[in-house]
């Protein structure tokens, strides 16, 4: 079977890191939107012209472009895929819907990664970046030697404008109101399968792998 997936997750539940790690290890085509934006600029297509006018305005990008970039990769696809950070509500996975029905497909599974609020606030927060080279840390799991210096160049560790205590509660109740609706569209789908994103990463990632592969779930 080909797999057509997706995974939800609040921000900082580690959906981009788990989706990486299992397109890896199945060979399924990793569809994040963000990327697939940044390559269909880059590549200079029509629709990557047009998201490019809305990028350097600062607008958002509208669904329909969104979805022009989307289905352009995906009719270039001749295997799985695993959706990451798309859809983001409720209207987004309808219209997803149809246009897959009108290729005469469907996802298959979507995986949920639940982790508590208090967790996330506690995730995203702890993050800090190198002001010189870059180079990411966090204070819960990944660490520097020496704290609030970098490992690679001495430079100072900073705290993300994005990701203070403030910031992070907004970006969870925008989720909570857009994006966490989905649960209920995918349940009601019988195509949702949850798995508790608050335990080891490589734990993590062995109930994600056994979700696309064991667990796909019979539609409703």
């Amino acid at each position: 079977m080909t797999l057509r997936s997706a995974i939800l997750g609040a921000p900082g539940a580690g959906k981009g890191t788990q989706a990486q790690r299992v397109c890896e290890r199945l060979h399924l085509a990793h569809l994040s939107t963000g990327d697939l934006l940044r390559s269909a600029v880059a590549a200079g297509t029509a629709a990557g012209k047009q998201a490019k006018s809305h990028m350097d305005a600062g607008r958002l990008v509208p669904d329909d472009v969104v979805f022009r970039v989307l289905f352009e990769r995906l009719d270039r696809s001749t295997g799985g895929f695993l959706l990451d950070g798309f859809p983001r509500n409720r209207a987004q996975a309808e219209e997803l819907d149809r246009r897959l029905a009108s290729q005469r497909v469907a996802l298959d599974v979507v995986v949920d990664i639940e982790v508590p609020d208090s967790r996330l606030a506690a995730r995203l927060t702890g993050r800090r970046s190198c002001g010189s080279c870059g180079r990411s840390f966090h204070l819960e799991f990944f660490p520097p030697a020496v704290a609030d210096v970098c490992d690679d160049c001495g430079g100072a560790l900073k705290h993300r404008a994005d990701d203070t205590l403030a910031v992070v509660g907004q970006r969870l109740a925008v989720y909570h109101e857009q994006t966490a609706p989905l649960v209920d569209y995918y349940e009601r789908a019988g195509i949702l399968v949850r798995v508790d994103g608050d335990q080891d990463v490589e734990r993590v990632t062995a109930e994600v792998l056994d979700a696309l592969q064991n667990d796909v779930p019979e539609r409703a």
